[in-house]
């Protein structure tokens, strides 16, 4: 199917509030975004058919391309001239998304193991229940019962192992006999993903209370993890038992050309599909006014976590409670009264579509922004680890010669892309501020691109991967991505007053050298199309990726905000003392042309619509 050159694609991605539509055609240089709309989405009552969102999402591409797509409620098939569409495909958050509760042994190991698993597929991971998680059974029971999943994973036990712990905690879960969270219309979807040997004990155990779906060991030895098996069941069953239940998707599944997609995993597989065909390391983040996602992808490696109480809106009350208020106010120049500042982030969470109306409120909520995008990125880190337990070379990321678990995967001198979504990074009045906000919260070392989604279709295109990965690629460079430049971060401790950083840049205006010492940022002007060769030659014991003291090649490309040069170093230690912080911050900003003067009459417009910024979603 992938090798059929489509006219026209249409997608949606039907969220739990808005249902959006895109419009993809081919055209002679290749495939080309036409036109994007929205709709509210429709499983709640009073209409209680997701397929009228859709409808509404797509009549509004229909005015908006002059294309005719619907013949009443249906869609038109195949594209003759300006009528119709040649591929119908869609992804689906709506009703809160795929909701898993993960059973494992060990925390650590297979409990860990099962966790990934779940994220990876595309699900909020409701809680984490193993031998060893501190809680007595009637307390696993009660759990149960209360969180309601759509799935439950167990796991536990390599291949040929012990099997009466991964019984027992079987058994717990048929005591609880827990209600799925769309009703009692159907039984619980569980998936058993552990020893081979227990299958039997399992099926008499969980049969007569569920709908037990089996498949290969996650861990089936020690120094091995395979977890895809258990991804592709999970989709499944999320397809075709879970979503089958919500209101109007068995029309919608018959619409489409290819399996629903939950939206986590879409934006996963569009992630996977730029690592797999650009050969490079991937960080993408999607901050919303909930819940923070967090992808990678190193040397193949794929990991997701969600940070599920950590946002711009709903959810920023608890960034105030783990960050704390220092942190936020860290990142703001100007002494503000702390009370005020803690009302403001409580009035946000009661009112979420509320933007900020001062340069001071606006700078106060991209502290909040860093520190929910470190704090996200910091689990994202935990998770995306070794296999622990194992004491002997395994076949599993081996490219990373670390003790098992003892280091993450994520490798920030290894990373070629960083990309940011949500609408405090994608609609920020001006592209350095999200440059800013993405380079203080991951801290990128060496040589870094950074990236915004302008509008978030990375959902649909992700689905389209699976289908045409070449046309999702195209339109996600071409009209998706913004560049916002390079980032040179060289790896070292900060020295105030001494030299760390030889710059010789070949730009497109000509030849070009610099000298940087420790604790300065810098911009290049390089636009968006144009590219640099730089040769950086740390001095000092700093690192830009040869290691101390080695000079680095690279071609560098332009964007929006152009070639950014940090030497704050790493790891970034702000100033204790409140007055030098304050003028480290403001020589930052004003290198970065980040936020106007209150003075300056010539403040460059908002980027985008600030009715879609509204959301901070």
């Amino acid at each position: 199917m992938s090798d059929r050159q489509f006219k026209r694609v249409l997608a949606t991605d039907c969220g739990s509030t808005t249902t959006k539509a895109i419009l993809i055609e081919r055209r002679g240089d290749g495939y080309h975004l036409i036109a994007r709309g929205e709709a509210p989405t429709t499983v709640e009552a009073p209409y209680e058919d997701v397929t009228r969102g859709v409808l509404n999402a797509v009549a509004e591409v229909e005015e908006l391309s002059g294309r005719r797509l619907l013949d009443g409620d249906s869609l038109i098939r195949p594209a003759e001239g300006a009528t119709g569409t040649d591929l119908y495909l869609s992804t689906s958050s709506a009703g809160g998304g795929l909701q898993i509760m993960v059973v494992g042994l060990v925390r650590t190991m297979t409990a860990e193991s099962a966790q990934r698993a779940a994220l990876g597929a595309g699900a909020i991971v409701m809680d984490v229940l193993a031998l060893d998680d501190g809680r007595a059974p009637h307390e696993r029971i009660e759990r149960m019962r209360q969180l309601r999943p759509d799935m439950i994973l167990i796991s536990g036990g390599v291949d040929g192992g012990e099997q009466r712990r991964v019984v027992e905690m079987a058994e717990l879960v048929a005591a609880a006999n827990p209600t799925a969270r769309l009703g009692a219309r159907y039984r619980l979807p569980i998936i058993y993903a552990g020893n081979v040997e227990a299958r039997d004990a399992i099926r008499e155990t969980l049969e007569p209370v569920s709908e037990l779906t089996i498949t290969d060991n996650l861990r089936p030895t020690m120094d091995r993890e395979s977890l895809q098996p258990t991804r592709m069941q999970i989709q499944e069953l999320f397809l075709h038992h879970v979503m089958a239940q919500a209101p109007g998707y068995s029309s919608l599944m018959s619409w489409t050309d290819a399996d629903i997609m939950p939206t986590p995993a879409a934006v996963g597989n569009m992630m996977q599909t730029i690592a797999r065909e650009r050969g490079i390391n991937v960080v993408g983040v999607d901050i919303g006014g909930a819940t923070t996602d967090v992808f990678s992808v190193f040397s193949g490696r794929f990991n997701r976590t969600v940070s599920a109480n950590l946002g711009m809106s709903y959810s920023v009350s608890n960034v105030l409670a783990e960050a704390g208020i220092e942190n936020i106010l860290r990142w703001v120049p100007e002494d503000v009264d702390r009370g005020g500042i803690i009302n403001q982030i409580r009035n946000k969470m009661i009112r979420p579509t509320t933007v900020p109306q001062q340069l001071s409120s606006l700078q106060v909520e991209h502290g909040i922004a860093r520190e929910a995008l470190r704090l996200a990125f910091e689990q994202h880190k935990q998770l995306a680890v070794g296999l622990k337990g194992v004491q002997q070379e395994r076949d599993i990321a081996d490219a990373f010669s670390q003790e098992a678990g003892a280091r993450t995967m994520v490798e920030m001198m290894e990373l070629d892309l960083l990309v940011g979504s949500g609408g405090v990074l994608s609609h920020a009045p001006r592209r350095s501020q999200a440059a800013m906000m993405l380079i203080d919260a991951f801290a990128p070392e060496g040589f870094t691109e950074l990236a915004v989604d302008s509008i978030f279709m990375m959902p649909q295109l992700g689905v389209l991967a699976d289908v045409h990965p070449q046309a999702a690629l195209e339109v996600f460079f071409r009209d998706c991505l913004i560049r916002l430049g390079t980032c040179l971060a060289p790896r070292g401790r900060y020295q105030p007053g001494r030299r760390c950083l030889h710059l010789s840049m070949q730009l497109p205006e000509g030849r070009r050298e610099m000298d940087l010492d420790w604790g300065q940022a810098a911009v290049i002007a390089l636009e968006e199309g144009q590219t640099a060769t730089v040769t950086a030659r740390p001095v000092g014991g700093a690192d830009v990726g040869a290691g101390r003291g080695r000079p680095v090649t690279r071609q560098v490309e332009g964007g929006q905000v152009g070639f950014i040069v940090d030497t704050r170093g790493r790891p970034l230690i702000l100033p204790s003392d409140g007055a030098q912080r304050s003028a480290q911050l403001l020589q930052w900003q004003a290198a970065l042309k980040a936020y106007p003067d209150i003075a300056d009459s010539s403040v460059a417009p908002p980027v985008g619509d600030l009715r879609t910024e509204s959301t901070l979603a």
